[in-house]
């Protein structure tokens, strides 16, 4: 049974959260033992029914961790692996400001275009302002979800599936929320937004809803309930990114299911069997995800229906997707970037940046379309 995406960037390494450690990785089945994994799908010539014009490039060092790039405005902050941080501007692709943390990430950078944050593997949590040092705070776990920096706090979500805040002006924890699930978390990417003054985490297989100012849980959800023989297997973890419209949150549970929750009252709207690794984006109408086998699938968002299934790109390694004007964005481990249709999954462009792996969902900075690459390109794209 496949159990695994065939991302090999993806992290599906298990952590044993009372060690505060991290695993081993899991290797997809297929993988390993002289099975053949499977082969990519051959692509036609490109279509190019939508024009996109690259605009610019920029470069931070090599990525290897479980990027989220960071926008504000017209600024994207993205992160290295080695604790590069750089702010740049979306329209020029030029550095605003640029700084280390002194050491390698564990998690990518969160911001609110004032303050930006990272989690690095010695798991401090390092607030920045201007590209200067603005406080430094020793966790108590590893963290592989991205800050979340609103309201004058800095919210962290660590592997023991506890939140903490802080002070955004000088680092002070203000509390910690911790609750209880399985003894193995995903190393990956996890669920942390804001929805009015509610705080969205994810928590196990649960979508929780905490007043940001005191940590207390308003409501919890589930999208998922961990099942199997092992403990590996019993893994639901919500994995970003997700969709927001409006009230309307919907995430993935990691190989179990996709769902929507409303946020307003921590209530689930709909919740359907899914097999993939990587976060959801959407529109009013559709949430998209990729699968672990390529397939790209889009719901309908009032009530989880499949509106279509596209197998183009399958065993290509995709990001999650971008739902962007009449297209659904998405990277893949070869470097390719595939615009498909929101109706239909059909081809309309496809870009190329430096041969490496696509490291994280494609994300709108303005009118820039932008796209980080594991060698640490960091690509700008106008669509036209």
């Amino acid at each position: 049974m496949m159990r695994h995406s065939f991302r090999t960037t993806v992290a599906l390494c298990a952590i044993a959260v009372a060690a505060g450690l991290a695993g081993c990785s899991l290797l997809p089945s297929g993988f390993g033992g002289g099975a053949e994994k499977p082969k990519p799908a051959e692509l036609p010539p490109n279509a190019a029914l939508i024009a996109v014009r690259p605009a610019w490039t920029a470069r931070v060092g090599e990525v290897n961790l479980q990027l989220t790039v960071n926008v504000s405005g017209g600024t994207i902050t993205a992160a290295s692996s080695d604790g590069t941080v750089a702010a740049i501007d979306a329209a020029t692709g030029r550095d605003i400001w640029r700084a280390s943390v002194g050491g390698p990430l564990a998690a990518g950078v969160g911001g609110d275009g004032k303050l930006a944050a990272v989690v690095t593997s010695a798991n401090e949590l390092v607030a920045l302002s201007g590209g200067k040092e603005a406080w430094r705070q020793k966790l108590p776990a590893v963290a592989y979800t991205a800050p979340f920096v609103a309201g004058a706090r800095v919210f962290v979500l660590t592997a023991d599936r506890a939140v903490t805040a802080f002070d955004g002006r000088t680092g002070r924890k203000l509390w910690t929320q911790q609750r209880p699930g399985e003894p193995l978390v995903l190393r990956h990417s996890g669920v942390m937004l804001a929805v009015g003054d509610t705080l969205v985490v994810g928590l196990s297989g649960r979508m929780a809803g905490l007043d940001p100012l005191t940590g207390l849980v308003r409501w919890e959800a589930p999208l998922a309930t961990p099942r199997g023989i092992n403990d590996v297997e019993r893994l639901v973890d919500l994995v970003g990114s997700v969709s927001r419209v409006g009230n309307s949150v919907c995430a993935r549970a990691f190989q179990a299911s996709v769902g929507c929750v409303d946020a307003s009252r921590g209530v689930v709207l709909w919740t359907q069997p899914a097999n993939g690794t990587e976060g959801v984006h959407g529109d009013d109408r559709f949430v998209f995800g990729t699968e672990a086998d390529g397939k790209v699938i889009a719901w309908k968002r009032e009530n989880g229906e499949r509106a279509w299934v596209s197998d183009r790109l399958q065993y290509r390694g995709l990001t999650a997707p971008l739902a962007l004007g009449r297209s659904v964005v998405i990277g893949d481990n070869t470097g390719l970037v595939h615009m498909l249709s929101r109706e239909d999954g059909t081809p309309l462009n496809r870009l190329t940046t430096d041969g490496s792996p696509v490291v994280a969902a494609p994300v709108l900075a303005g009118n820039t379309l932008v796209v980080v690459t594991r060698s640490g390109g960091i690509y700008g794209f106008v669509p036209e």
